[in-house]
């Protein structure tokens, strides 16, 4: 089987980056914004993001979408 169009992974991994990042922000957003300097801020975030997106969102999502994205 082939990979999927990269631009419907593009789209799969939008759709699990944004909701995560906006659900972030909005519980934690006052504590994040205590972190500086910037760098460290995403440090801290792509910490909590990266590893949810890899083992968790994006197979999920590829198993949701699978279809779509083999289309």
């Amino acid at each position: 089987m082939k990979p999927p169009k990269k631009w419907k992974m593009a789209i799969l991994i939008w759709i699990a980056i944004y909701p995560t990042i906006t659900l972030l922000f909005f519980f934690f957003g006052k504590e994040l914004l205590k972190i500086n300097p910037l760098p460290l801020r995403t440090l801290t975030l792509t910490i909590v993001v990266v590893p949810l997106m890899v083992f968790v969102l994006i197979p999920l999502l590829q198993k949701v979408l699978g279809k779509w994205l083999n289309k």
